[in-house]
């Protein structure tokens, strides 16, 4: 901003001046101090007094508070975010000052569940917890969206024309049977009978 960002000022001023038909003095005149003896001011021109003792000073004076306010890790970090700002297409993109800032245990990673485990192995997941459950949700929507469809498929399999007035709960139940049927084949059904009759009496006996 300091080298070459006073061409872009100039040009944004002086169109604002155009717009508003404000008087724009010309640069290459001799300043002249308000209220102050010519003989005693020094001799410069507009050129100078608008670029380095107003546009240079407040540079100097932004960039000397940032520097008292930020050290140079959390600098470095402001960098980084302002290289992923996503104005015309990721211009401000810069790969090696991410990866420069990236942990080295985080370079060698190849998936969404290396990432996941080595946020918990550096304890990242306290740290970064909107971000961990982001990775987590990602890693848990194929095997739910697999879920979801599969119980749709049974759902079409069990409540079909013959049992189309079942209510909710019933069919709940059915669908877990039919969709756990591979557990449920390893049970013996003589002890789910024994379990069934000593909860309630039932009408019927077994």
């Amino acid at each position: 901003m300091r080298d070459d960002g006073w061409d872009s000022i100039f040009s944004q001023v002086s169109t604002f001046c155009g717009i508003h038909e404000i008087l724009i003095p010309n640069i290459d005149d001799t300043f002249v101090v308000q209220g102050r003896s010519r003989r005693k001011a020094p001799e410069v021109t507009n050129l100078h007094h608008f670029r380095v003792d107003i546009f240079y000073s407040v540079i100097d004076m932004q960039l000397q508070e940032l520097n008292y306010r930020f050290n140079e890790v959390n600098t470095d970090l402001l960098l980084c975010v302002a290289s992923l700002c996503p104005n015309n297409s990721f211009v401000a993109f810069d790969k090696k000052r991410l990866i420069h800032f990236a942990d080295d245990v985080f370079l060698e990673l190849k998936s969404i569940g290396d990432l996941a485990q080595t946020l918990v192995q550096t304890r990242r997941n306290d740290v970064y917890p909107l971000f961990y459950r982001l990775v987590t949700l990602s890693l848990l929507l194929p095997i739910v969206t697999a879920t979801v469809e599969r119980a749709f498929s049974a759902m079409n399999a069990v409540k079909n024309w013959l049992h189309n007035r079942m209510e909710d709960q019933w069919m709940n139940d059915i669908l877990l049977v039919y969709i756990e049927r591979d557990i449920f084949n390893k049970l013996d059904n003589e002890l789910i009978m024994q379990c069934f009759q000593s909860t309630k009496t039932r009408w019927g006996k077994f």
